[in-house]
Parts: C-alpha cells; structure tokens; sequence
C-alpha cells in the first residue's frame, strides 16, 4: 500500500496505544474517554467527531459491524476522491465480514494479512454511491421511543440486567452515581418513580452514548459526566451507586472491568451509602465484593441475572 506523502489522516476509532507515526498529520477521532486520554497524552490530534477534509483515512474496526460501516461511510465523506482509505481490524473482530461487505460495493486495492490480523484499502471513488450512503447508521428510536445507536451497549433497547435492576432497586434518597449509564435507561425510568433522590450523577465513557443520554433524560436532577468510571472523582460522595458494568473488552469478556466499577463505587459512597449492581450469573464478583464491602447480600436471581446490594463500603481496599 502506498500512502500518500505528508498526508492529512483521519483516523477513526483510533486506539490509544496504537503507532501512527507512519501516517502524516493524523487526527484521531475517538469518543471513548480512555483511548482518548491516551491519545491526548501522547501529542496526538484528537477529537470526539471528524471535521474537515483529508488526503487518507484509516477506520480501526469495532465489535459492530454497522457502526464499522458507518465509519468506512464517514471516512468517504472526509477523504477526497483518488485518497486511500484503509481499514484494519482482527479476524476475531469481524475483519473479513467488513471486507466482503465492502467488496460488493467497491474495488479493493489490496490486502495484507499478518498474524490474526488484516488491513485491506481502497480508493475513495469520485461519486460515493449510494449503498455505501445506507452505511451511515445515525441514531433511531427503540420501540420504547429512546435514542440509540449501533456500537452503544444494548443498542435495540433496554437489556434484561437493566431492567431487573430498575424494577427490583429500593427506594433511594439523596445523591445517586449510574456508573457506566449507556444511553441512559437506568435514570429515565428510575428518576420518575423515585422522588427521594435529590442529584442523579450518569458517568459514561463513551461520548456519544452520553450525548443520547442527554436527550433521553430529561429530569433536572440528572447531571452527565464524560468520564472513565473507574477513576471518577465526584464534587461529595454519593447516598447510592447504581451499575449494570461492562464485562467485554472488544468481544473477549473481562471480569476486570466489573471488578474495577466495584472498586469505584466502594470509593464513592458515604460510610452509610449503598452499591446496588446487576451481574451476569456466571461473572465472579463475589470476592471482589466482600473485599470491597463489609456487608452485602443477593436481592435477585432471574433470567440469568443476579442483583446484589453491598453496604458499608471498605475505604482503600486494593484492587485485586
């Protein structure tokens, strides 16, 4: 492949570790905040949206295939035409799923292959057809009338761990945390039926889910934080700590990530403050809660789910 000389790259969905030194004047776009802070740490260009126009652009590919299509479409709206838009990916990410998707539409000018991984490119056409437009996948409605998209956690609608989560959580009174709030399910059914919470903090690492959070939540007591949950610092600690926590990192499931939300929540509760937290079945979190908290126990356990209350939270236990 032959990029162009001092090129101006776009990059989408750059990753924060990832080498770009060979690719000209890159800027990144990245709405997920630690890759982002990473990047931003390291010099580089990065913003949460694409603006201008580029020479090249590279899409790093996502666990959804209709968002991954909708990055190669963003890109062909940014490059010019006769520029090279490459895409990379990991086989076990859905590389060669996007590689036929795009060749039905348009000429590949090569691929390589390395390890379990590929990158294949191609020039960006004089017209952008419009099969490639219908890639472009902006935010729809669910059945229950909330905005979301593909790529966000359960972008079709609420998940079955939510939904326990809200129907089962007891009443709560003063200052609540949704670590990890998505496009805001959690806050849009809770805050009408529960009165006593006074400040409803969502804290989301992905940009444009917690934009569609903002327009799905509507109460007043609700506030939104672009924020890593694992290392949020709130202004005073909270009456309650809510989550329903990741467990994937790409497609590979990573128990660490509950584990470490864990840990977070126990740092932000007052000494009286509550954890509530809905798990799949089989995740072991039970260690990481009597570490974390003296005193807990299981309110629920259906659909394959489990819905824990944790109290009296243990300051400055380390992470396992």
């Amino acid at each position: 492949m032959i990029w162009p000389d001092a090129a101006r790259t776009l990059v989408l969905r750059a990753r924060g570790d990832a080498d770009y030194s060979h690719l000209g004047q890159v800027s990144a776009v990245q709405g997920f905040l630690p890759d982002h802070a990473r990047l931003s740490d390291r010099g580089i260009d990065v913003s949460v949206e694409a603006e201008g126009e580029f020479d090249a652009a590279l899409i790093q590919i996502v666990k959804s295939k209709a968002e991954t299509l909708s990055l190669i479409a963003e890109a062909c709206g940014h490059v010019v035409p006769g520029g090279v838009i490459a895409v990379d990916g990991q086989k076990t990410e859905g590389i060669e799923s996007i590689l036929k998707a795009v060749k039905k539409l348009l000429p590949v000018d090569g691929t390589m292959s390395k390890s379990h991984g590929k990158l294949f490119w191609f020039t960006r056409p004089d017209t952008v057809t419009e099969g490639i437009v219908d890639w472009l996948a902006p935010p729809s409605e669910t059945e229950d009338g909330f905005l979301t998209a593909p790529g966000m956690f359960s972008p079709d609608g609420p998940d079955a761990g939510s939904e326990i989560l809200s129907a089962l959580v007891p009443q709560m009174k003063g200052r609540v945390a949704d670590l990890g709030a998505g496009w805001g399910y959690l806050p849009a059914v809770l805050l009408p039926e529960q009165p006593g919470i006074t400040a409803y903090d969502l804290i989301e690492a992905e940009y444009s889910a917690l934009e569609l959070a903002q327009v799905n939540v509507e109460d007043p007591r609700a506030g939104f934080h672009w924020a890593d949950a694992t290392a949020f610092e709130p202004e005073a600690l909270y009456d309650a700590v809510l989550s329903n926590p990741p467990f994937h990192t790409g497609r590979a499931a990573d128990p660490a990530l509950g584990q470490a939300f864990i840990a977070s929540a126990a740092r932000m509760l007052k000494p009286s403050g509550r954890f509530y937290m809905v798990a799949n079945r089989h995740l072991p979190y039970e260690p990481t809660l009597k570490q974390h908290f003296a005193t807990g126990k299981l309110l629920a356990e259906m659909g394959g789910y489990k819905l824990y209350e944790a109290a009296k939270p243990i300051k400055g236990a380390k992470r396992r």
